[in-house]
């Protein structure tokens, strides 16, 4: 069911854009930065990976007023990496999407970092200190 999202009224006619569809972008554009594991979807998006379905928009929270969209982004980050670093690259990158897709503004993201995924090498390393 589309309800939700904006609607650009024309001359000839109207551009409906669904909230999943900027949730999509935004999900999409912060995955491909370097130092991202993934993107953290918390039980709803477990349940729907566990039935088969993909979630495109995982970790992604968006609201839209008129114009205007605010996102938050829940992320796991790869071990080793800069934190503030990927969640500014995650920001520039999403934001570039969004807007340049979609013709919102987007006036605020913030990036929730839930967890960190180690490698193998460093899993082991961290069960030998143990």
């Amino acid at each position: 069911m589309v309800d939700e999202g904006i609607e650009v009224s024309e001359e000839i006619g109207e551009l409906h854009i669904a909230d999943e569809v900027v949730g999509i972008i935004a999900g999409m554009s912060a995955v491909k930065v370097d130092g991202i594991y993934s993107m953290s979807g918390g039980f709803a998006g477990s349940l729907k990976n566990m039935l088969g379905k993909k979630d495109l928009s995982r970790g992604v929270k968006i609201e839209i007023d008129d114009d205007m969209v605010d996102i938050s982004l829940y992320i796991v980050v790869k071990y080793g990496t800069s934190i503030p670093e990927v969640a500014w690259q995650i920001q520039d990158n999403v934001k570039q999407s969004v807007e340049g897709m979609t013709g919102l503004e987007v006036i605020n993201i913030d990036v929730h970092v839930q967890g960190v995924e180690f490698s193998a090498e460093e899993q082991e390393l961290e069960e030998g200190e143990e």
